[in-house]
């Protein structure tokens, strides 16, 4: 959204200042409440009777908001925790529509201001509001309850299909807190809550209908007009489409719908990520702004034919690495540092589609990833539940609420192209069928567009599709471990046919495979069974057209309660390829040489009358086949190479754009002829977003007698240090 920001800042007992940032006037201004709160922990839930919603409690200490009270001397507190802040509301701010917005509270929240009890909220991964009372004094005090327990009813909850285990744990950490942003927003009686994005290629044109979703907290009806706006992204300021339209805006919730269409659109494609902005604007009759607000969307075209996906009419077969939203320092209180740093990795570990996690992830990450280029299939926490949860109405109220939150916010993301609605449950017996049935009905009634699906480790089991939820799925995803949990690795060709021979028409998506640490004698030697798993799974699923994509589990060990060594209650989960620290492992290397889309082959140049090293090189670039995974067209690609001597001194440098790497793209050098013991060739080649597509390196030693091999250079430190990655293009790493 654009928004008018006013940021708090907070001193002893919560002392409250502000400032409006520069910028035209808008109908709302938004006032951060992060920063310094008081926090703390209730752990025989006395707080209410003692007072707290009305006052600071003695003992409390100061806290950063976002934040877990999981990270730190609370690590494994489960329980009640309070968070309490003191905030002024400007004079001029009286009498206006004034609401207070969570990003994410996990999990069980309960709101006071000022004693008042504002309401509850079950969940903790979605954001939502209270509308504030009118009139508000200059000086409020909100103080927040917040529950971290599951239980049988809760999302994420108990695991209660594991109860033959003794541990009903989910397999992640319980982090409770005020996980995301807080922040008031005031309005006059107008106001634009949201908008639907949705965009139909028709040949080289858009069709775009933007349905808005308005609220008129007055007491009489209101003449609007309401205007669109967009224009492409970094294609300067002069809209491509606007629209407009004139309504009548009754008290209450009201909705409109205005479509308009793009010429000649850009299309979103991971490697293009082409964007626009779409600004919709409401003014009273005399022309004055009521409220803006400002989205991102792409077009692009998805299908599933004959069981294989296709982008924009090429087909792709795709593959990425899950990751949890957990660090030692921030748990899942996550800064953009932390973040961004773990998605620039991913990026240049060829990551272009994943299934983030088993919960909604932070609004600026999917940003990231529409701008970035990595699609996505969001999931709602239901991990473990057993056939009685699937058929408790409770449960399933909840999960469409859940639902119901994700996709409003999330909808315009064009990144997303498919939802989730659990992950390895008792989906295939009668109540979960019925839970899948229904799921995909309110899915369908939110997003017709996208596709529904969910995560399954039970399709193994399944011999007769129309008594399997299956049928309620757009595409198959399935959780598969091999060579691990579910049994010796040498089944997995038979299983993967037997999927195919009871779903032949199903396109399939392998949305974990991996290895975890508990699986070997010590961390080295699983290591290595991960590297042979990724090697060896990847190939096997390659085979199969109809396996569409591949993403691998996990991309950094997580904290937990289960799946750990023997004798231990809580720890991290060894799956990663690198640990909680991002240190990375060896099986790093193993998934980045597995996944580039691109494939080179090098050759050094000689001259038969000058025999003192080469004169040049050669060099054949070219996509992988479309019988291997990944596999996607290659545009617009760009290889960047230079040649070091002994000394480390470059001696030749050149680039090349790539164009359409359909047929092999030859790449020649000639470099000077010059005496030396060694060669040092090094080629990357860089996707259109800047990032890593792959990167290789070729070193020719001399082979005249008293020539030294790179052996004894390295002994003598006089082998060239290892060259860094070619910075004449930097990935571009956008907000």
């Amino acid at each position: 959204m654009m928004r008018n920001i006013i940021r708090a800042t907070t001193a002893v007992f919560l002392l409250f200042a502000w400032m409006i940032s520069a910028g035209p006037a808008m109908g709302q201004t938004k006032i951060t409440l992060d920063g310094e709160w008081q926090f703390r922990i209730d752990p025989k839930a006395e707080g209410q009777a003692q007072g707290w919603p009305k006052a600071l409690p003695d003992g409390s200490e100061t806290v950063q908001v976002p934040n877990t009270w999981n990270v730190g001397k609370y690590e494994d507190y489960e329980g009640v925790a309070w968070y309490f802040k003191r905030f002024e509301v400007p004079r001029e701010f009286a009498g206006r529509h004034l609401e207070l917005h969570f990003e994410a509270t996990f999990y069980r929240a309960r709101i006071w201001l000022n004693g008042a009890e504002l309401g509850s909220h079950d969940g903790g991964h979605t954001s939502y509001f209270f509308v504030l009372p009118a009139n508000l004094p200059a000086s409020n005090f909100v103080a927040i309850a917040i529950d971290n327990r599951p239980t049988d009813t809760s999302i994420p909850g108990l695991a209660l299909r594991l109860r033959g285990t003794g541990n009903l744990w989910y397999d992640w950490w319980h982090y409770g807190g005020i996980v995301r942003d807080v922040w008031l927003s005031v309005n006059d009686s107008i106001i634009l809550r949201r908008q639907h994005i949705r965009v139909q290629v028709q040949g080289q044109d858009a069709q775009v209908t933007d349905r808005l979703f308005l609220e008129n907290s007055s007491t009489h009806p209101v003449a609007v007009k309401v205007k669109l706006r967009t224009r492409l992204e970094g294609g300067g300021a002069t809209p491509v489409a606007e629209a407009q339209t004139s309504i009548t805006l009754n008290p209450g919730a009201q909705e409109a719908e205005l479509t308009f269409r793009i010429p000649d659109v850009r299309l979103w494609h991971f490697d293009h990520p082409f964007l626009y902005d779409l600004t919709a604007e409401v003014q009273d009759s005399e022309g004055r702004e009521l409220d803006r607000l400002a989205d991102h969307f792409g077009a692009r075209t998805l299908e599933i034919k004959d069981g294989k996906l296709y982008l924009n009419g090429e087909q792709v077969r795709l593959s990425g690495i899950t990751r949890h939203e957990d660090s030692p320092w921030e748990g899942l209180a996550e800064t953009r540092g932390t973040w961004s740093r773990d998605y620039v990795d991913m990026k240049n570990l060829q990551v272009v589609f994943t299934r983030p996690v088993h919960y909604p992830q932070l609004p600026a990450i999917l940003d990231y990833c529409d701008r970035n280029g990595i699609l996505l299939v969001p999931e709602i926490p239901l991990w473990q539940f057993s056939r009685e949860q699937l058929g408790n109405p409770e449960v399933r109220a909840l999960a469409k609420q859940i639902f119901r939150e994700m996709v409003d916010e999330d909808f315009n993301h064009p990144s997303i192209v498919a939802w989730s609605i659990c992950n390895e449950c008792d989906i295939h017996t009668p109540e979960g069928m019925e839970y899948a049935r229904e799921m995909r009905a309110w899915e369908k009634s939110l997003d017709p567009d996208r596709f529904v699906t969910f995560a399954d480790d039970l399709l193994p089991s399944v011999t007769d599709p129309s008594k399997s939820a299956s049928q309620y799925a757009d595409f198959l995803m399935w959780n598969q471990y091999f060579g691990t949990w579910h049994g010796p690795e040498n089944l997995l060709p038979g299983v993967i046919s037997h999927i195919h021979a009871t779903f032949p028409d199903k396109m399939v998506v392998v949305s974990e495979f991996g290895v975890a640490g508990i699986f070997a004698p010590n961390a080295a030697m699983a290591d290595e069974l991960r590297a042979k798993t990724i090697r060896e799974q990847l190939a096997e699923f390659a085979k199969h057209d109809w396996i569409a994509g591949a993403i691998f589990w996990c991309y950094q060990d997580y904290r937990s309660h289960r799946n750990l060594s023997r004798g231990l209650t809580k720890g991290y989960v060894a799956m990663g390829l690198v640990d909680e620290n991002r240190r990375p492992r060896p099986s790093y290397d193993a998934w980045r040489e597995a996944n580039s889309p691109v494939r080179l082959q090098i050759d050094w140049k000689y001259d038969t009358e000058y025999p003192y090293g080469p004169v040049g090189f050669t060099a054949q670039v070219a996509r992988r086949a479309a019988d291997e995974l990944p596999s996607y067209a290659l545009h617009d690609y760009r290889a960047v190479w230079e040649v070091r001597d002994a000394e480390n001194e470059i001696i030749a440098q050149g680039e090349k754009e790539l164009g359409e790497i359909g047929p092999p793209v030859q790449l020649e050098a000639d470099f000077p002829k010059r005496s030396a013991n060694s060669w040092n060739l090094r080629i990357n080649v860089y996707r259109p977003t800047g990032f890593i597509a792959l990167d290789r390196e070729l070193t020719w030693t001399s082979p005249r007698s008293g020539g030294e091999d790179s052996n004894e250079m390295r002994q003598k430190g006089t082998f060239p240090a290892q060259p860094p990655i070619l910075s004449t293009s930097p990935p571009e790493q956008r907000p």
